[in-house]
């Protein structure tokens, strides 16, 4: 594929049909979804945006909206897992375009194949990206040596490369937030099999163990203060996660509509003589709620991916934007399953059901952060200004 092969080409009917038919397998037997990442891998979708110098396709953030709103809505859980990879390549690009190569070296070995796992989330933590119960201790090479557990890594049986955090306590300007990349072939990483969840079975998103496992002086790319930063890095990392997260669960949805709507053709009524319950007012009413809601999610995610790619300076008011459009995404997404849910009636309650498998998929987004919580503070803040200490 070319550096211009749009994501509706290079994810195209026939390889998502695919994907959906192996994602009822997967979610069934709780396994990692193999053959789909092998098929990523082949067509390059994992080195979506990376520059086409560094053997990537070169795409835009709103073509990887589309990609993986398209990817979602085939097969949820291997969206997901690859999202986190991509989180990491859209960092790297977002650093990029305003001038910052610090990870340049990702966006190299991306493109050369390597496959990145994020390893940020951990219990208990809601700080977030501003703290962390993870100790990265300094050597005397300049690398760092990290101690802890990160859950919910998803790519868990396949990531090359894990992009991690941890708090230096001990240095003479400490404490400071340590952001590194280590390798899977660290004897001192441990992943464990702990994955049994009730949807998004097949990113596999283990526990990931920290015994002290090693990134090099030239794999550590920030030491930042703790608490609220404006660093590019974290901005990048907080920008990505959410956009490509709410893309995912966007797409959901659409897959959703969509089911509903064959399943008020199909359905008939025999209260209206065999009539379709697609002529069935209330049916009608809930089809077009959930369409009302869906419609408005894309326009949202390509306007923002595109003020992202052309480094539009909303200020103070960026991260209310990217909270919100992650927020509406995961909330909307699970309305819209709902109605749907609700249209198709009780076949969607039976094991093996497409819709049964998103409305279960699709309640994970709550899990994400921001949490409800934390994205109303972040636009309270926004637009009220902080509460004064």
């Amino acid at each position: 594929m070319t550096a211009t092969t749009p994501p509706e080409t290079l994810l195209d009917d026939d390889l998502l049909e695919r994907f959906r038919e192996r994602a009822a397998r997967y979610d069934r037997d709780n396994v990692f979804f193999d053959e789909d990442l092998a098929e990523l891998l082949e067509i390059g979708y994992l080195r979506a945006l990376v520059p086409t110098r560094f053997g990537g396709l070169g795409w835009g953030l709103d073509d990887a909206v589309r990609g993986q709103m398209r990817l979602a809505g085939a097969a949820p859980a291997t969206a997901l897992a690859v999202n986190m990879h991509l989180v990491w390549t859209a960092v790297a690009k977002i650093l990029a375009d305003r001038g910052d190569d610090t990870l340049e070296f990702l966006q190299r070995e991306a493109g050369a194949g390597e496959v990145f796992g994020f390893g940020i989330s951990e219990a208990g933590n809601d700080l977030m990206l501003f703290g962390s119960r993870t100790t990265a201790d300094p050597q005397p090479d300049g690398g760092y040596r990290y101690a802890g557990r990160k859950i919910f890594t998803s790519l868990s049986p396949a990531w090359t490369r894990l992009g991690t955090m941890g708090l230096d306590t001990t240095s003479a300007d400490a404490p400071k937030l340590v952001y590194g990349f280590i390798d899977r072939e660290d004897p001192d990483v441990k992943i464990l099999d702990d994955w049994d969840t009730l949807g998004m079975r097949a990113s596999q998103s283990r526990t990931t163990v920290l015994d002290g496992a090693y990134a090099a002086a030239d794999r550590i790319v920030r030491r930042l203060d703790p608490g609220p930063n404006a660093d590019p890095l974290v901005f990048g990392i907080f920008a990505s996660f959410e956009l490509l997260l709410a893309s995912v669960y966007a797409g959901i949805g659409a897959r959703a509509l969509d089911l509903a709507v064959a399943a008020a053709h199909r359905r008939t009524s025999m209260k209206r003589d065999g009539a379709p319950y697609a002529h069935d007012p209330d049916i009608r009413w809930r089809i077009a709620d959930a369409a009302l809601a869906q419609e408005a999610l894309e326009p949202q995610l390509l306007a923002v991916a595109r003020d992202l790619d052309g480094l539009v300076d909303h200020g103070s008011k960026w991260f209310a934007k990217l909270v919100g459009v992650k927020i509406r995404s995961t909330e909307t997404a699970k309305q819209v399953v709902d109605q749907a849910v609700r249209v198709a009636g009780g076949s969607s309650y039976f094991a093996g059901s497409e819709l049964g498998r998103l409305y279960r998929d699709v309640l994970a987004g709550i899990f994400h952060p921001s949490d409800d919580e934390s994205a109303h503070s972040t636009v309270a803040n926004a637009w009220l200004g902080p509460i004064p200490e």
